[in-house]
């Protein structure tokens, strides 16, 4: 593949665009298709809005503009492409026909990835005659800003596709990890929910309300978990420390296989959080929008820290 690299992303929605704007502004020339006509006719404002947030402006935004490219069809976004990169809905059924559709128009050398959080990479590709060159990129949110990228190899990906993939997000500028056995959630979000399993449990147990739940993670272990993982904080404070702790606390830990039966309820009754005003929390719009610009802000600052 060449250094300047024809990469298709097959979805132009929060995640599909944000991917198109990693790339491009790498150098890379990248074509977008969603079947969805007003998404196409927004994608470069989205993406001029994305890159304003993020600090780039000025004549450094014009250039990123134009790498980035609408395509009707899905055959002519990928005609030409060395890498698709789909991110559509998770939804299994329309993600294996995407890649159907991929496999039949793309050329024979060219690399599959689905960017999805938690289904199964070896669901979607299980039905491909090429199955070697398929393989999961799970980017988190804001995609451009976030610098994690996993990497998910299925039984059948070729080593030479894992390898291909971590090079172009490297030189992206983004973080890659290899998960080297396709888990639904991967790393990431068994981890984060698996914490996020506790917090709703603390709640509905009555322990504590919601905000003081977030409030302990916010100003404790959530302040070094930036720079000091887990793993590194129990050599931190000793493998004997960590497993006295387990002995103590693990057994009392929720560990229902089933979703919370409070969580539950909150959709049944309507509140589905930011996007109704209600969740956990009361939202006026205005604190909604105000937290996302916190959150735009702190991710930007952290660029300049870590």
């Amino acid at each position: 593949m060449s250094d300047r690299r024809n990469i298709s992303i097959i979805g132009a929605g929060l995640m599909g665009h944000g991917i198109a704007i990693v790339f491009a502004r790498a150098g890379h020339a990248v074509t977008v298709h969603d079947p969805d006509s007003q998404a196409l006719q927004t994608l470069r404002d989205r993406a001029a809005a994305s890159l304003s947030a993020w600090g780039v402006d000025g004549d450094e935004l014009a250039p990123i503009l134009e790498r980035i490219a609408p395509a009707e069809t899905l055959e002519t976004g990928v005609s030409n492409a060395e890498i698709v990169i789909e991110a559509a809905p998770e939804n299994l059924p329309l993600k294996q026909k995407i890649f159907a559709q991929m496999e039949a128009a793309a050329p024979a050398d060219c690399l599959f990835a689905s960017n999805t959080s938690v289904i199964p990479i070896t669901n979607i590709v299980e039905g491909l005659k090429t199955r070697g060159r398929a393989l999961g990129t799970h980017w988190w949110n804001p995609p451009h800003m976030i610098p994690l990228v996993e990497v998910i190899r299925t039984e059948w990906t070729k080593d030479h596709a894992i390898d291909a993939m971590m090079d172009l997000l490297l030189d992206a500028g983004k973080t890659p990890v290899r998960v080297e056995k396709d888990v639904p959630g991967f790393i990431g979000n068994r981890l984060q929910h698996a914490l996020w399993r506790e917090a709703i449990s603390l709640v509905e147990n009555g322990v504590c309300d919601a905000a003081s739940v977030d409030t302990v993670i916010n100003a404790s272990f959530g302040r070094r978990l930036a720079v000091l993982g887990p793993l590194a904080n129990a050599d931190l404070v000793g493998t004997d420390l960590t497993l006295a702790i387990h002995q103590n606390v693990l057994s009392d830990l929720e560990s229902s296989g089933e979703p919370s039966p409070y969580l539950e309820q909150l959709i049944e009754t309507g509140r589905l959080g930011m996007k109704t005003g209600h969740g956990f929390y009361d939202w006026t719009q205005e604190q909604a929008e105000e937290t996302r610009s916190r959150v735009s802000d702190h991710l930007r600052k952290l660029e300049t820290i870590l």
